[in-house]
């Protein structure tokens, strides 16, 4: 069988190009992607040619080819004979998955979504785990005040996610004005502007005194220097966006040290593999608790999507993807093939 991928084939170059898929293996599932979705910071990292693309890996020059996609949604073509989890026919969610018409993927990454989840919401399931393990980590307690800092794909998810677990207020923050106003529709009570001149002493009056919790979402240092400006003495920030450098200063003493601020490091690889506990669950267990929470209709992640394209326009996608620094969440459609 000949399936169609999407491939970083060098910097700044995307290609939809073919290969053979071979029958799953013992414990694979063959899937047949409907749609996938577009980790806009993740994969402009490794588009790019950023070095530094994974915990524990440095590379000395960029190294391609890459591949992404990593949140997905399709239908169960074939599985492999040690495979118990589900059958062909089923509809799943994917974790760890790429851009691809046609794949061979652990069981261990598969989820049986039913028939009353869309596709679209299924794909957005692995990204959202991401903000999810953040709250957790945090400790979010129903009636306590968020400060999110960025609102690309990670942050505009965390939304919905605070919603459903009792935050308010939940004050989102961005510097572009349409990112602001869609974060206002999609579940924030306050949008933000971080330049502006009293934006620190607006946000602690809008929280009563300062955030008690803060998403750290930018990846950039002076997003982390502006959210500390806004905490409550003994906040939690979650260190949600990939900040890949350090070139930044922080004054430790009195923005962390003096008001008792705790730092969390949220990458989702730091979280536990086999077995989850208070604040620190498995991504298999947060995937099937988002599943609960889309098919009750708590969080309505679909709702958030932007765009929607067929792989053909791939090579446009992704060059936007480089030039626009405020890229949209954009989803694939296999089906469109």
């Amino acid at each position: 069988m000949v399936s169609k991928y999407i491939v970083f084939a060098s910097k700044n170059h995307a290609e939809l190009a073919e290969r053979e898929i071979l029958p799953p293996g013992p414990e694979e599932v063959q899937v047949r992607l409907a749609v996938s979705s577009i980790s806009s910071g993740t994969e402009r990292a490794n588009l790019s040619g950023e070095l530094n693309v994974s915990i524990g890996t440095y590379y000395k020059e960029a190294q391609f080819p890459r591949y992404s996609g990593y949140s997905s949604a399709g239908v169960v073509e074939a599985v492999g004979e040690r495979v118990t989890k589900v059958k062909p026919g089923d509809r799943v969610a994917l974790i760890w998955s790429t851009h691809s018409q046609v794949l061979n993927i652990r069981q261990s990454c598969v989820f049986p979504i039913g028939d009353d989840i869309s596709f679209e919401e299924a794909a957005l399931l692995h990204i959202a785990c991401f903000p999810l393990a953040a709250l957790r980590k945090c400790r979010l307690e129903i009636g306590e005040s968020v400060v999110v800092m960025g609102m690309g794909i990670l942050g505009i998810l965390s939304l919905p996610l605070l919603r459903a677990a009792g935050a308010v207020p939940i004050v989102a923050v961005d510097p572009k004005a349409e990112k602001r106003e869609k974060a206002l529709k999609s579940g924030a009570d306050h949008a933000l502007d971080p330049y502006a001149p009293d934006f620190a002493q607006e946000t602690r009056a809008l929280t009563g005194g300062g955030a008690r919790t803060a998403i750290e979402v930018t990846g950039v240092g002076k997003g982390l220097d502006g959210a500390l400006d806004c905490m409550a003495p003994r906040g939690r920030v979650a260190l949600l966006g990939c900040t890949r450098h350090s070139d930044f200063t922080i004054d430790y003493y009195h923005k962390v040290h003096g008001p008792g601020i705790t730092l969390i490091g949220a990458h989702t690889d730091a979280r536990p593999r086999e077995e989850s506990y208070g604040g620190y669950w498995t991504a298999q267990d947060d995937m099937n608790a988002l599943i609960r929470l889309s098919r009750s209709g708590r969080i309505r992640l679909a709702a958030l999507v932007d765009e929607t394209h067929s792989p053909l326009e791939a090579p446009e996608i992704y060059t936007r993807l480089v030039s626009e620094p405020s890229f949209p969440l954009v989803q694939f459609d296999w089906r469109r093939l």
